[in-house]
């Protein structure tokens, strides 16, 4: 089934993944489709990364202005750019799961692609508040993108 409108929820924590994020969710998104990278701040990472750019008080600044100008979203996006996918950046304030759940109402979305890491030693995976959040309240299929770990990562490709 292709998707028209999948969301990819990015944050700061998610520097280890941004790879398999961005790549579950153009490997979904269909070829006509378009991937809303949302990234959303708290008010201290909002705040700091306002006074980095060192933005006039009195300039008409959005969230999406502050996102488009991430380092994380600049990653993903061109990532995307890439992979021949289009894509938008949004940005939201306050609530991450809260944030993410609004966003992918306003923007239709078919899919939310979100990321987190297994809490478990077993390998369950028991997910973080915000993704749980996510995939108990979305009223759409949502993708759970989990970080592989160190172990995952260094090992030996077979001869």
């Amino acid at each position: 089934m292709s998707m028209n409108t999948v969301l990819l929820a990015i944050g700061s924590r998610d520097e280890e993944r941004i790879e398999e994020l961005v790549d579950t969710a153009a490997s979904i998104v269909g070829p006509d489709g378009n991937v809303v990278l949302l990234h959303v701040f708290d008010r201290d990472q909002y705040d700091t990364i306002e006074a980095h750019l060192q933005i006039d008080e009195n300039a008409e600044i959005s969230p999406d202005d502050i996102s488009e100008r991430s380092l994380i979203v600049s990653e993903a996006a061109s990532r995307l750019e890439a992979a021949g996918v289009e894509y938008t950046v949004r940005g939201a304030l306050g609530d991450v799961a809260d944030a993410i759940l609004r966003r992918s109402d306003s923007e239709d979305a078919d899919l939310v692609v979100v990321g987190g890491r297994s809490r478990s030693a077993t390998g369950k995976a028991l997910f973080g508040s915000t993704a749980q959040k996510v995939l108990l309240e979305s009223a759409v299929p949502v993708t759970f993108v989990k970080e592989r770990s160190a172990k995952q990562q260094t090992a030996a490709v077979p001869a």
